[in-house]
């Protein structure tokens, strides 16, 4: 018999959760005395690695732009791209979930009262953007203020070049102990996926399980409208590239990524596709397609926009217009440490909520149905990639044109 692979085993937890979780409706003390505290251990241990896995991720993620001439034309347009294309994709999540609303009307009563923040202004919220001590901002979790402090290190360490590779190193290595960490608890995760389930089955019944199909439904929905619109829209007015063409030529890349569900995994045939397919050349591909595995993830914050709001939704809390916003922002800088984790779409969910108060353990109704939505916003991950590595060769080839018309002149 084959092995199961981890997203399978997850799976088999959330069904049998919800299973048990149905069965023992009329044992909630039993559950809540020796099922529930399980599953809490694993929203602590969620809880203790997601900030210095964030921290030292997007480190890592800003420091391999490379040395300052890199960070220049090319670089400029891609990570403009990326972070225009990226916002743009957490807006199309939260106008889907808004419209689809998966979690309105269902309310799971929890021993504490979970509220919404007091709304705070724009400007407040720049100012707490500042952490006046990051060592305080990664004790108390406060995850805006670890990417901008993770960011500005980043940066620190590219303009500082081989006299920080030192501390570029010890980022490295300290993000590999953080994989590791990620890897034993993932590893567990389905045994305490069941934990996490079977209370929330067990106190609320049948009304439970139509939600995580609608979640299912928007972010399939908003991942196609987005792949296949404003990618094909991106395509052919920012690259002045055939749609069609551009899909035909991409194709198997766009399966490898829907089949694997690993941006990383897909890179050589992404790789392949542009260069040979697209007209893209090595130079171009190789930096948009290998800075995009690590920074560029518009479905994952697609997915992160949708579950959020589903999550403030069961809850009942009414999220203002000021904290979508800060889902916008924070789902945005989380994608530049989403890739290379095993559940790390998630891992980095775990970031979104922190950001605007929500309970964790709605994590338990999206970590079991998890691998299903990993298909698809992998899927427009690597297509966003290939999307920017087109419209920056066809700024290129402008550019070129432009220079030789005018050394001709």
């Amino acid at each position: 018999m084959k092995k199961l692979s981890l997203s399978t085993k997850i799976l088999i937890g959330l069904i049998l959760g919800i299973i048990v979780g149905l069965t023992l409706q009329g044992s909630v003390d039993f559950v809540n005395t020796w099922i529930k505290p399980f599953g809490t251990v694993f929203l602590n241990a969620i809880k203790m690695v997601t900030p210095p896995l964030v921290l030292a991720s997007i480190i890592l993620g800003t420091a391999s732009m490379g040395d300052p001439k890199t960070l220049g034309r090319v670089g400029g347009k891609t990570m403009l791209f990326y972070l225009f294309s990226a916002t743009l994709a957490t807006i199309v999540g939260l106008v889907v979930a808004h419209i689809v609303n998966p979690g309105l009307g269902l309310t799971i009563p929890v021993g504490t009262t979970y509220t919404a923040k007091e709304p705070v202004s724009m400007v407040q919220t720049l100012l707490n953007m500042i952490p006046t001590n990051p060592f305080a901002s990664l004790a108390n979790g406060d995850m805006l203020q670890i990417i901008v402090f993770a960011l500005l290190v980043g940066c620190g360490i590219t303009v500082g070049g081989e006299k920080t590779r030192l501390v570029k190193d010890i980022c490295e290595a300290f993000n590999e102990v953080m994989f590791k960490i990620v890897g034993f608890i993932m590893y567990l995760a389905p045994f305490f996926i069941f934990c996490l389930i079977v209370p929330v089955c067990a106190t609320n019944g049948p009304k439970i399980l139509l939600p995580l199909l609608k979640v299912v439904l928007a972010v399939f929905f908003a991942c196609a409208i987005y792949g296949l619109v404003f990618y094909g829209a991106y395509v052919k007015y920012l690259g002045h590239f055939g749609w069609r063409k551009w899909l035909k030529g991409f194709a198997p890349a766009m399966l490898v990524a829907f089949s694997t569900s690993s941006s990383n995994a897909t890179l050589p045939v992404s790789l392949k596709c542009t260069q040979e397919n697209l007209g893209v050349s090595k130079e171009v591909s190789s930096f948009c397609l290998c800075v995009g595995a690590t920074v560029n993830m518009d479905g994952t914050a697609i997915y992160q926009g949708i579950c959020a709001l589903f999550i403030a939704q069961i809850y009942g809390i009414d999220l203002s217009i000021a904290q979508q916003a800060t889902v916008v922002f924070t789902a945005v800088l989380a994608s530049i440490g989403t890739a290379g984790v095993p559940g790390a779409g998630l891992i980095m969910l775990t970031m979104v909520m922190q950001s605007v108060g929500l309970p964790m353990e709605g994590l338990a109704l999206i970590a079991g149905i998890d691998r299903v939505l990993d298909m698809i916003r992998t899927t427009v991950n690597v297509m966003g990639d290939a999307v920017c590595a087109v419209i920056v060769q066809d700024g290129e080839n402008k550019r070129i044109v432009k220079e030789a018309k005018s050394v001709v002149a």
